[in-house]
């Protein structure tokens, strides 16, 4: 007898390889079910995730799972289900996060989970995500917390000498009197 050989269809192939350099190109992905969205909406979505340097890719489940397991990521097979969108993200996640969850508050979309910083999150772990403040937020309060010191300082002694000025020229006003 005769071994069965299963032959693999060459768009297949290249649809898991388009799927593995999407993945390997950007650092975190967010999966997100796009069900009731029409081909504007979608556009829309993929419009405000480009000024993030991201993008909303869909995807088969099935190739997905091959592609994940074949880079080596962790199994996400309990999200992959239903009709499937990635948005893969090279900067900020958080921001990526916030537009999608902003999103969905007015259309018929769903977080369903990701992989960032190659740690598998649930739609709560992605949401909390989306309410922490971003990379340029955080150097902002950080950059605020290190000048406060030192702006308190220069105003401290800045009064100084405004008080010694007011005083002196109550003292000159004094003696014009006299």
């Amino acid at each position: 007898m005769s071994e069965k050989t299963q032959k693999i269809q060459q768009y297949k192939t290249d649809a898991v390889n388009a799927i593995k350099k999407s993945i390997e190109t950007y650092s975190d992905f967010i999966l997100t079910d796009f069900r009731g969205l029409n081909v504007e909406k979608i556009t829309e979505l993929r419009n405000k995730l480009k000024s993030q340097d991201s993008i909303l890719k869909i995807v088969k489940n099935n190739f997905t799972r091959i592609a994940l397991s074949d880079i080596k990521y962790p199994d996400i097979s309990n999200i992959l289900f239903g009709p499937t969108a990635l948005a893969l993200i090279k900067n900020d996640s958080g921001q990526v996060a916030r537009i999608l969850f902003d999103y969905a508050k007015s259309e018929s979309i769903s977080v369903k989970g990701g992989i960032i910083d190659g740690r598998v999150m649930s739609r709560d772990d992605v949401e909390a995500l989306s309410k922490l403040p971003g990379k340029n937020q955080l150097i902002s309060m950080l950059m605020s917390a290190m000048t406060g010191p030192v702006r308190n300082m220069m105003y401290a002694m800045n009064g100084v000498t405004q008080k010694l000025v007011r005083t002196l020229k109550a003292v000159e006003e004094k003696k014009a009197k006299e």
